[in-house]
């Protein structure tokens, strides 16, 4: 087992300065779809990667305030003004309480429009169709998502998908084009030499956009440290009862119950990644801030959904192909 890292110690030997250029690009990239499209939307999970990417948005569209201006932010970033595109959240019914207490609580304090596909309003048309009650709901919110692009008739969604995160993810472009049926073909992606984007669609075509596809998940974590953004009280460090099956915690949720001859655990646990409750696993952890989990971030080898996504230990091809569906 490796030694504990000092996180005090460690974190004012790392160089941020590389922060600095991975935000400039992805300002850009923002402000690119913002010229290119008619109806974007942002898609707005409450995960830190939709965080960051809010984050990122506002530097990019809002006008920051002066010191002193507004009410006390403890030292965060403050900004005025609207973004110009929507945030769009595809609530599957199986989130976590806290995310979603999250979401409405950042939404209200930055005063955003919220759209909310609600994957139960898709089992009610009948346009999803679950095998069981408690079945994992996180591979049909394709069918929500493409519902509310139609009604919408959004035509670029941005997200925050990156490609360290999952093979299929890093055959991904940064600007991803689907076609009229959702549906993306990397074969089929267009070249972005010199960080020139080709966004022509046809009718019904959309885009996805990544504005953080280059980064990793320490580069996430240390911009979150550095900009002090807020993220769910489940990425960090605290005691839940959990499930050990199959070298995972399975969290021990109404949708996902011990199964008979299970004993549960109570543990000292964080979230690396949010999804949907059937499908993820928290990690054991006693970081409790963004600098412990920079330190415990610099030792893991394996990415966030490789570690606790138990969708995507069903095959190595499981990612994409949901993504060639019409996956985030």
């Amino acid at each position: 087992m490796n030694a504990p890292v000092n996180a005090d110690k460690l974190l004012p030997e790392l160089d941020y300065g590389h922060l600095d250029a991975l935000e400039e690009e992805a300002i850009f990239i923002l402000r690119e779809v913002a010229a290119a499209f008619e109806r974007p939307a942002l898609l707005f999970s409450s995960g830190k990667d939709s965080c960051v990417v809010l984050h990122l948005a506002e530097k990019a569209f809002k006008m920051k305030l002066a010191d002193g201006e507004g009410s006390d932010n403890g030292g965060k970033p403050r900004f005025g003004g609207r973004l110009p595109f929507p945030l769009l959240h595809v609530d599957t019914g199986h989130n976590f309480p806290e995310v979603i207490a999250f979401r409405e609580q950042r939404v209200a304090e930055l005063g955003e429009r919220l759209i909310v596909a609600h994957m139960d309003e898709s089992i009610k048309r009948g346009t999803v169709r679950l095998a069981h009650p408690l079945e994992s709901r996180n591979g049909h919110q394709t069918v929500t998502l493409l519902e509310a692009i139609e009604e919408h008739r959004f035509d670029v969604l941005i997200g925050g998908a990156r490609r360290d995160e999952e093979k299929a993810r890093a055959k991904e472009r940064i600007f991803s084009h689907r076609d009229s049926f959702g549906q993306w073909q990397p074969k089929e992606q267009r070249p972005e030499l010199w960080n020139l984007f080709n966004t022509r669609i046809k009718p019904g075509e959309h885009f996805r956009a990544f504005p953080i596809s280059n980064w990793t998940e320490l580069d996430v974590w240390l911009y979150i440290a550095r900009e002090k953004i807020p993220l769910p009280s489940l990425y960090y460090a605290h005691d839940r009862q959990v499930i050990p099956r199959k070298g995972l915690l399975v969290p021990v949720t109404e949708v996902t119950p011990p199964a008979a001859g299970e004993q549960t655990e109570t543990v000292q646990v964080r979230f690396r990644t949010v999804g949907d409750m059937t499908c993820t696993c928290p990690v054991e952890s006693d970081a409790a801030s963004p600098a412990d989990i920079v330190a415990e971030t610099l030792q893991v080898t394996v990415s966030e959904r490789g570690a606790t996504r138990m969708d995507d230990r069903t095959s190595d091809a499981s990612m994409e192909r949901r993504k060639k569906e019409g996956y985030f």
